[in-house]
C-alpha cells in the first residue's frame, strides 16, 4: 500500500553547471529534465504516495535576478507541459508557500493546476515554491489569530490545521543532495521527525538508483519518535 511521504532537497545545480563551464541556469535546466524521471520512478513506485520537492526557497530571492527569473521561467514550463500528464496518471498536484511574490502568470498556473487535479488520488506531486519553514509557520499563525477569540484553542492542532497542506502526512524520509548536511529552513513542523539521507552527488546526477538506496537506508532504521 502506498503510504511513504518522500521529500527531496535538490542541491548542486548551479555547482554541475559550473563544473561544466556552464551557466547556472543551465544547471536547473538538467535539474528539471532529472526530476521528470525522479517523479515518474515515485509514481510508479508501489510504496510512495507523495513525493515532495523544495523548488525555490524565500531565500532564493537573493540570488542574481537573471537566475531567479530563469528558475521562475522553468516551472511555468514546467507545468504548462505536464499538467495533462497529471490528470493521465492520476496525479494530485500541490502547492505550498507564498504566491504574492511569484510572478502571476506562475500563481495562476499553479492555482489551475491544483484546481484541475483536485480529485487525484493515485499519487501527490507537492512543490514548494517561494517556501520557507519559519513563513508558513508565521503565516499559519496569522490564520489562526482571525478566528474569534471564543472559538480558539491553541494548540499543535489548531496550529497544524493552518498550515498549507494539513492534509498531508508528515514527511518520512528526506534526501538532500550535494553533500549539504543541515535542515535550512525545510518543513520544519512536517520534518520534524523526518529520516535524513545526505548523497554526495549534485541533483542534476541523482539516480532512481539514488531514491531506492535511500528508501532502504530509511527501512534499516528504527523510528522511535522519542519513545
Amino acid at each position: 500500500m502506498k503510504h511513504l511521504h518522500l521529500a527531496i532537497i535538490p542541491d548542486g545545480n548551479r555547482r554541475w553547471a559550473k563544473n561544466r563551464s556552464l551557466l547556472p541556469w543551465n544547471g536547473h535546466e538538467k535539474a528539471v529534465e532529472n526530476f521528470r524521471t525522479l517523479t515518474d520512478f515515485c509514481r510508479e513506485h508501489a510504496r510512495i504516495a507523495i513525493l515532495t520537492v523544495w523548488c525555490f526557497s524565500t531565500e532564493n530571492w537573493k540570488r542574481d535576478k537573471k537566475e531567479v527569473l530563469a528558475i521562475m521561467r522553468l516551472l511555468e514550463d514546467y507545468l504548462k507541459r505536464e499538467r495533462e500528464s497529471f490528470l493521465k496518471n492520476n496525479t494530485r498536484f500541490v502547492h505550498s508557500g507564498r504566491r504574492d511574490r511569484i510572478q502571476k502568470s506562475l500563481a495562476a498556473l499553479i492555482e489551475d493546476t491544483e484546481a484541475m487535479t483536485k480529485d487525484c488520488d493515485g499519487f501527490t506531486l507537492h512543490l514548494a515554491v517561494d517556501y520557507g519553514g519559519k513563513d508558513e509557520v508565521v503565516r499559519a499563525l496569522h490564520r489562526l489569530m482571525k478566528i474569534p477569540d471564543e472559538a480558539k484553542e491553541v494548540d499543535e492542532a489548531a496550529l497544524r490545521n493552518y498550515l498549507d497542506h494539513p492534509e498531508l502526512p508528515d514527511i518520512d524520509l528526506i534526501l538532500r543532495s550535494s553533500g549539504e548536511q543541515r535542515t535550512s529552513n525545510f518543513f520544519l513542523w512536517q520534518a520534524a521527525y523526518a529520516e535524513w539521507v545526505f548523497n554526495e552527488k549534485h541533483f542534476p546526477d541523482i539516480t532512481v538508483n539514488d531514491l531506492e538506496a535511500a528508501i532502504r537506508e530509511f527501512d534499516a532504521r528504527k523510528r522511535r519518535y522519542g519513545g
